[in-house]
């Protein structure tokens, strides 16, 4: 008889290390597991858990057969279904982890066969496993981890010991700061700088920095003015210092010197220096020129420079994919250079146009950045969404100032267009004459999406609610953003009227197969990101929050509405992880010359990245289920 159990607890064994997380569980725990499993079994259509049975006490494994949730305790129909498990997968980890009932009903909707463990052994396993404790506490986290070190082997193009874009800047400092004092003569501190062949001086006092003296300085500050070498280093410094504290990541430190057009970042803990970070630094760990394409975009003088510093973006996207940067950094690292080369472009065709916003009866503009732009969330695939809002100057009205600003955003538009930033098909573009408005015309534009509510017309406006200031005075768009805020916080028909336009895209998961295909395939920013976007949206809209990224608009979101962060960060796994796989998904088309798009079919995905697309849209409708809770009056 014990040689029978032992058989059949290996079978077990083998059986749970084809799925997560018991494929990483070693291998005494997984035995430890397999002799307390009891095998349960449910007929088609009966209840496996409820809230009703009161707190959660056993674990299920599904061995055979598929699990569908039901919220409200109502029998799915077709479609209906919020939640569908199959073999390999496990529950309810929520509510026995938190010693509660569940919170949905779990049917099995064909005969059914589990691995069952009890509560107390399901405790001492998370104890003494820490895969599976890991696995339990953060599910999708962990998925999404796996799913890293997949990618990460497939690409294979760094040293595994290399640091990565992840470091903490305190991890890669290389050196004390070289300093001196203010008041220092030039002379001596460039005597320093070349005895130990560093780069910058950095004038400390009583530990905190006052001003930064580069090599590049000593070009313009210094040789061609002939400068006096004896006077005080601080009046040849720049003192507009960019300061990061040691927590912060190296692909921050990367973002302000691409935003800002520098090579060093100070780097500070409660005001007081600790190190300096460089580009070399950061080049070490990127092993692609940020920094250069930033300056070529600063320093291009004309469209085929910009169209070169284009090409150059997304084929620093494409080194960083494979180097395994993370979904949000990449992401942003795209926008921002983005928004550098749109903003020169603008500069460049101002001049060429002799329009000086701003000047002696000249209005003054803001280009505004919308839709994923203005969320900070472009990936390789993006159109154009933009506009403008402009000042009316004294004697001018808003339709002679729109006259004059049009064939200048269609100059713009144009080329954005030729950058590869192709025209946007709805016509949302600063050059259309319904998006290059004063700023008392866009507050009427938004109250007459506020006051009607139409369905279609909010779910065609929801992008504009994204906007943010790019280009010129970005004081009309926060002027905007403040009236906008003030007119929609509280307001419950509206925010009614957008949670419903929201609710009407459901996450494809199917009743037959895992996911509901169209044409054999899925679209991963229709289906897979918008539901979080404009579920974020809302949220951030009804906390007149000024954030506009869908991250920032969670994490904000959980504060203000009192959410449980694990859910949060759950709903921003899953956000991420569809991100990423757009991501790659749009890599591999570029590698393969073919169109770029976000659509993708299921079956080509590995079993890994199935499982956590299928988990990823779970999430979705569980935060739809609790926008609609939160805005049910």
């Amino acid at each position: 008889m014990a040689a029978e159990n032992n058989t059949l607890i290996q079978a077990t064994v083998e059986h749970l290390r084809h799925y997560a997380p018991f494929d990483r569980m070693a291998r005494e725990d997984l035995e430890w597991l397999a002799a307390r499993l009891e095998i349960g079994y449910y007929a088609r259509g009966e209840v496996v858990l409820s809230p009703e049975q009161g707190d959660a006490h056993r674990f299920l494994i599904i061995k055979q057969g598929v699990v569908q949730g039901e919220q409200d305790v109502v029998q799915a129909q077709e479609n209906t279904a919020w939640l569908e498990l199959h073999e390999g997968e496990c529950f309810p980890l929520g509510a026995l982890l938190a010693k509660r009932p569940v919170t949905s009903t779990y049917r099995a909707r064909e005969d059914l066969f589990c691995y069952e463990l009890g509560s107390q052994d399901f405790h001492q396993l998370t104890r003494q496993s820490e895969a599976f404790h890991d696995f339990c506490t953060r599910r999708i986290a962990n998925l999404l981890e796996q799913s890293k070190r997949v990618i990460q082997a497939q690409y294979a193009q760094t040293s595994s010991a290399q640091q990565s874009m992840n470091s903490p800047l305190s991890a890669i400092l290389r050196r004390e700061p070289v300093t001196c004092p203010p008041q220092a003569p030039v002379r001596a501190a460039l005597q320093t700088m070349h005895d130990l062949g560093i780069g910058a001086m950095i004038a400390v006092e009583n530990g905190i920095p006052a001003g930064i003296l580069t090599l590049h300085d000593v070009l313009d500050r210094i040789a061609l003015p002939g400068a006096d070498l004896a006077q005080p280093v601080i009046d040849v410094m720049s003192t507009q210092l960019t300061t990061l504290p040691p927590q912060a990541l190296a692909y921050e430190a990367a973002l302000a010197m691409a935003r800002d057009g520098i090579r060093h970042v100070l780097v500070t803990d409660q005001n007081k220096l600790v190190g300096v970070i460089s580009e070399k630094d950061l080049f070490t760990l990127q092993r692609v020129g940020l920094r250069q394409i930033s300056s070529a975009i600063r320093n291009s003088q004309g469209l085929d420079q910009l169209k070169q510093s284009a090409r150059d973006i997304r084929q620093l996207a494409h080194n960083m994919l494979a180097q395994g940067v993370a979904a949000e950094q990449l992401t942003q690292f795209i926008s921002t250079l983005n928004d550098l080369l749109t903003r020169r472009l603008i500069e460049l065709e101002c001049q060429a146009q002799g329009f000086r916003p701003g000047a002696a009866g000249e209005p003054d503009i803001c280009w505004l950045a919308l839709g994923s732009e203005g969320r900070y969330e472009q990936t390789l695939n993006t159109d154009q969404d933009n506009g403008i809002i402009f000042s009316v100057p004294q004697g001018r009205t808003a339709e002679e100032v729109r006259r004059t600003l049009l064939p200048l955003a269609g100059r713009i538009n144009a080329a954005l267009d030729a950058c590869g930033f192709p025209l946007c098909k709805g016509q949302v573009m600063a050059s259309n004459p319904k998006w290059c408005l004063s700023l008392d015309e866009w507050k009427g534009t938004f109250s007459e999406w506020i006051h009607r509510g139409d369905a279609p017309v909010l779910l065609n406006a929801t992008i504009f609610f994204d906007f943010r200031p790019l280009y010129g005075r970005h004081e009309l768009a926060y002027e905007l953003r403040a009236w906008l805020n003030a007119r929609i916080k509280d307001n419950r028909l509206f925010l009614r009227h957008m949670v419903q336009n929201a609710l009407g895209n459901r996450p494809p998961l199917g009743m037959v197969r895992d996911f509901v295909v169209d044409g054999g395939t899925l679209d991963l920013k229709l289906n897979g990101v918008s539901p979080f976007v404009d579920a974020a949206r809302i949220f951030g809209l009804a906390a007149g929050s000024g954030e506009t990224s869908t991250i920032r608009r969670l994490r904000a979101s959980c504060e203000a509405w009192d959410m449980k962060k694990n859910d949060v960060e759950g709903w921003i796994d899953a956000f991420l992880y569809l991100q990423l796989l757009r991501l790659r998904l749009q890599h591999e088309q570029s590698e393969a010359g073919a169109a770029l798009s976000n659509r993708v079919d299921p079956d080509s995905l590995n079993d890994l990245d199935r499982r956590i697309l299928k988990e990823a849209f779970r999430q979705a409708r569980k935060l739809q289920a609790v926008m609609e809770r939160y805005f049910s009056f």
